[in-house]
């Protein structure tokens, strides 16, 4: 017979996670995996394994995958919208913007994912919203005479659409030349501003 104080203890010592932050320990668990698979490559019970806690522990935070995906998310609009406030003005923030998706490819997809329906996740949509209130002003401050929605939508189409771009690789040596991608954001985000003023 084992003696009592071992039981359940097997492969505890190996664990990562030990009554600690359980919801950031999945978080960090989900976002390796999205990095290493991707988010096709994600399930409660992976994430578990990983962050070394019992298959049915996610649920204590995270009813479905779903709302593990939406809050991974969330810490990307979360993120994303620190850096943008550390960048200051309108050009900044659109290399920033440009700038976190070619680093966080699988974080940025899933931001913007169809599958993810930002009305059943209010973290999700709060953390979108706080990062487009953060452009809007930002367009409100360097274009103050123009229709800031209209604007704001024409600064986001910019940045987005130039970031999957850079992403799926569609800009090829013959447009880009020899530029780092960095120094393009720069310069197309630089262009856009001066065109609002």
């Amino acid at each position: 017979m084992l003696p009592v104080s071992t039981l359940g203890d097997e492969g505890a010592s190996a664990r990562p996670y030990h009554h600690g932050d359980l919801k950031a320990a999945l978080l960090a668990a989900a976002g390796a995996l999205l990095v290493e698979k991707g988010e096709a490559g994600i399930s409660l019970r992976e994430v578990a394994r990983r962050a070394g806690v019992s298959h049915n522990a996610p649920y204590r935070h995270f009813p479905d995958r779903d709302s593990l995906l939406a809050a991974l998310a969330a810490e990307g609009f979360d993120e994303l919208s620190e850096r943008s406030r550390q960048a200051g003005e309108l050009a900044g923030l659109g290399q920033c913007y440009v700038a976190f998706a070619l680093e966080q490819p699988g974080r940025f997809a899933l931001m913007f994912s169809p599958g993810l329906d930002k009305s059943r996740h209010p973290e999700l949509q709060a953390a979108a919203l706080r990062l487009f209130d953060l452009l809007r002003e930002a367009v409100r401050q360097a274009a103050p005479k123009r229709d800031v929605q209209i604007a704001t939508l024409a600064a986001w189409s910019l940045v987005h659409g130039l970031s999957q771009l850079l992403l799926d690789r569609q800009l090829s040596e013959t447009l880009l030349g020899e530029q780092p991608a960095a120094m393009l954001s720069e310069q197309v985000t630089r262009l856009f501003t001066e065109g609002l003023g």
